[in-house]
């Protein structure tokens, strides 16, 4: 195991799966500048592991994460307006959008385990996982009105194809809190579990089991597929395939899966273009 503990996420990565805990449970994992800071390294390191396969995102202490945290909140109208939030920091995104896309970002799957409350910019964070595994007595919403703000975090790009946009503007209009058995019908959540971080790590470890190189595939077909581009989309799959057919970890999975064996794959291979 390769563990590197620091003030405010913990990772620790193990066969593959890196287990990665927001450590700010005082208040609630709520988002300080220095939190901030702390995810973008996390991410930054993450994007740097060559055999990464899956990654579980959690929150130690009462909650995932309460939001943008209130000193912050204060704050906001001393920083001024228009270059901080306008300029691009991270590609397409700001530096406070990047906390939660570098998940999307990430070349494997990533999985949220929620808890206790999931509110605001905590909320937008889960939403960048590929997949969002949430305790019955989570508490989720669309908070920024609350504070006579928008979602701003990468929130309206990626609750695009989750939640129907009828839905969406609702929970954007009212900032109304939401139960986790409702986030799940409505498209925020994937699945409600007993213990969400348990069941995420079983679901991380199984997909640590695949073919890196098909997974990472998948992870980068469902994002071609969710710009709505048919023909790209078509194409995608295609040179995807191509890339994946008698490769070394595609050999092994057919062999292992035709002697009964765990697999033993090799580290990724880099992607195709197109």
């Amino acid at each position: 195991m390769n563990q590197d503990t620091t003030s405010l996420v913990e990772i620790s990565i193990a066969h593959g799966v890196a287990d990665v805990r927001l450590n700010r449970p005082q208040k609630m994992n709520a988002l300080s500048p220095a939190m901030f800071d702390a995810i973008l390294a996390a991410g930054e390191r993450l994007a740097r592991e060559a055999d990464l396969r899956a990654v579980l995102l959690s929150g130690n202490g009462p909650a995932f994460c309460a939001g943008l945290d209130l000193e912050s909140m204060a704050a906001l109208d001393q920083v001024g307006r228009g270059t901080p939030i306008v300029e691009r920091t991270h590609g397409l995104s700001n530096y406070a959008q990047q906390i939660c896309m570098l998940w999307r970002d990430l070349p494997v799957p990533v999985i949220a385990a929620l808890h206790g409350v999931a509110y605001g910019g905590g909320l937008q964070l889960a939403l960048g996982a590929d997949l969002r595994f949430v305790a019955p007595d989570t508490r989720l919403s669309v908070m920024e009105m609350k504070w006579g703000l928008v979602p701003d975090m990468g929130g309206m790009v990626l609750t695009r194809g989750l939640v129907r946009e009828d839905r969406l503007r609702e929970l954007i209009y009212t900032a109304r809190v939401v139960s986790a058995s409702e986030a799940v019908e409505l498209g925020l959540a994937t699945r409600v579990c007993d213990d969400p971080h348990a069941q995420a790590l079983a679901a991380a470890r199984e997909i640590a089991q695949r073919s890196p190189d098909a997974i990472r595939a998948a992870k980068r077909l469902l994002g071609v597929a969710a710009q709505g581009d048919t023909a790209a989309t078509l194409l995608a799959e295609s040179i995807e395939q191509d890339a994946l057919i008698g490769g070394a970890n595609q050999r092994e999975a057919v062999a292992a899966n035709l002697q009964k064996r765990a697999p033993v794959f090799s580290p990724a291979a880099e992607p195709p273009s197109y």
